[in-house]
């Protein structure tokens, strides 16, 4: 009979043994073909309408507008109270996305691809930082910046990622780990790399020049444009690990702004949901904690597969920027996350840590049994629509789903 460990060792195993390939750009209409028109993909674990909070019901009057269902924001709200849109999560769809984590049928969206067990997944492209949809922001410079990301961008990526045959995302990883990057709030080195790699293959595959120098300046000016990558990287290298028998394993982190929702492998897609967090961190000029809207997006899924804060000891710098306090508290987080975690990833190595793998792997019953709760770094959103970013912090995962997660797999193994 399996034991609880020998099956977290698998389901390790098999995170551990992903390839991860960035293997094309697409519409999310070919992408996920059950992504119906007026079908809306959101962060977090399943809501309606009545729960969202202010920045998601931005995001969705927002996309609403952006792909032609309603004639302004007001008319998407009716639309929306009148049950016109029909909302699911992204995770039911082999999808993830950061902070509001719209996704719908028109944009176009990044393919990652796990070589080693064929499974794909996907995210839409970083939009950049400030006013963007993803937080909430939803007015004409916000929609006119995704038309150009569907009409220009999107289609330029798909041609220099297939002109490549694929981008292998484990190595390019590595690396910027090893350049101070943990993958949540700071990828400048991941993203310079990969620019690196995409540049001359966009040179290659385009036919307007005006249209390259605007493609290669918006990826060159967004640190956080391989935050998306990222995490399609970890929807792609954790959904393997779902349905272990016995698994205590996290196989999903997300929020909505209303909910934190939690997915274990031995307990397959049941949610376990406690209400969501509040960020603490440092705010722009002129907002305060009093602006915030507590913790959303599928972004948590980097810190499900050992990075974000599980990585913090890889990027001090970092610490400040979201006030996470000194820089040499970095590694603190670091060796508290290995605490609650089935093991270190030997392929994603920390040089201040005497190059110790990330840990990897949450298990809910040393959660519970430690009272330490997975650590997040994220974004702060304003709490009413359409006002978009005001800071960055870290957030604390409520205790309470893993306490009634551990109850639910305990009945799964015949423990009453």
């Amino acid at each position: 009979m399996r034991t609880i460990d020998q099956a977290n060792q698998e389901a390790l195993r098999r995170i551990l043994a992903g390839d991860p390939v960035l293997v094309d750009v697409i519409p999310a209409s070919e992408a996920i073909p059950d992504l119906a028109d007026r079908m809306i993909l959101h962060a977090g674990p399943p809501i309606g309408w009545d729960r969202m909070c202010g920045p998601m019901r931005g995001a969705v009057t927002g996309i609403a507008v952006f792909e032609g269902w309603a004639k302004d924001l007001d008319d998407a709200a009716s639309s929306a109270a009148a049950g016109s849109f029909v909302f699911h999560p992204n995770h039911h769809f082999g999808a993830v996305g950061p902070m509001t984590g719209m996704t719908t049928r028109s944009q176009p969206l990044m393919v990652v691809e796990n070589k080693t067990y064929g499974n794909r997944a996907y995210c839409a492209i970083n939009e950049g930082l400030g006013k963007v949809m993803r937080f909430g922001g939803n007015d004409a410079e916000v929609l006119n910046r995704l038309h150009w990301i569907r009409e220009t961008l999107g289609p330029a990526l798909g041609r220099a990622i297939r002109e490549s045959g694929g981008i292998p995302l484990k190595p390019l990883l590595a690396r910027g780990l090893t350049m101070g990057d943990e993958m949540h709030q700071r990828n400048v080195a991941c993203s310079s790399l990969l620019l690196r790699q995409l540049a001359p293959l966009l040179a290659r595959t385009s036919k307007d020049g005006g249209e390259l120098v605007t493609c290669l300046d918006f990826i060159g000016h967004n640190d956080q444009f391989f935050l998306n990558i990222a995490m399609a990287m970890g929807k792609a290298l954790t959904d393997p690990a779902r349905d272990v028998t016995a698994s205590s394993m996290v196989t999903a982190m997300c929020r909505n702004g209303t909910d934190f929702g939690l997915r274990v492998s031995g307990t397959g897609d049941r949610w376990f949901t406690a209400p969501v967090e509040m960020p603490t961190g440092i705010y722009f000029p002129g907002f305060s904690e009093r602006d915030a809207n507590p913790d959303m997006g599928d972004s948590a899924i980097v810190e499900t597969i050992g990075l974000g804060a599980f990585a913090m000891a890889a990027a001090p710098a970092v610490v400040g920027y979201i006030g996470a306090g000194r820089a040499s508290e970095a590694a603190a987080f670091t060796r508290s996350m290995a605490e609650i975690t089935v093991g270190p990833n030997p392929a994603w190595v920390i040089p201040a840590m005497d190059f110790a793998g990330v840990p990897t792997g949450i298990d809910i019953r040393l959660v519970v049994e430690t009272g330490l709760a997975p650590i997040i770094n994220t974004g702060i959103a304003h709490r009413e629509p359409g006002l978009g970013q005001v800071g960055a912090g870290i957030v604390k995962a409520p205790l309470k789903c893993f306490q009634d997660a551990l109850v639910a797999f305990a009945e799964t193994i015949g423990v009453k």
